[in-house]
């Protein structure tokens, strides 16, 4: 049976309306990842993109959403090795990542997640001149 999100298609089309949708437990846990990609990325700018909370800087590099039991995050990590073989504990069989809600999450790991993501699909042409 195929997981999906605890919230319906985003109304108004921003974070807020899917945060406010979102079961009373999973809002807290999508606002303080929203707050930790900003803190890592701070150039990035909020978006929608498939239906989800979204970050982007020129292209789209970062969603997440919630669902029943955790919080999922994509698209899949594929590098750096070090970091990916960090997130073992938190990879489903695609490679995207999943933080069940009965564990704390791991913020500073999900911001250097959101700091590889941005290098990897959005990188900044200014620093690469």
């Amino acid at each position: 049976m195929h997981d999906s999100p605890l919230t319906s298609p985003l109304p108004a089309g921003n974070h807020e309306s899917y945060f406010n949708a979102a079961a009373p437990k999973a809002r807290g846990r999508l606002e303080a990842i929203q707050a930790v990609v900003e803190q890592f990325v701070p150039d990035a700018e909020r978006c929608v993109s498939y239906g989800m909370p979204a970050f982007r800087r020129g292209k789209v590099f970062f969603y997440f959403a919630a669902f029943k039991k955790h919080i999922g995050i994509y698209p899949p990590l594929r590098e750096p090795a070090e970091l990916v073989a960090e997130l073992a504990a938190y990879r489903g069989p695609k490679g995207n990542l999943s933080f069940p809600h009965a564990e704390p999450l791991p913020l500073d790991l999900i911001g250097r997640v959101a700091e590889a993501l941005v290098k990897h699909y959005a990188p900044d042409k200014k620093s690469e001149q």
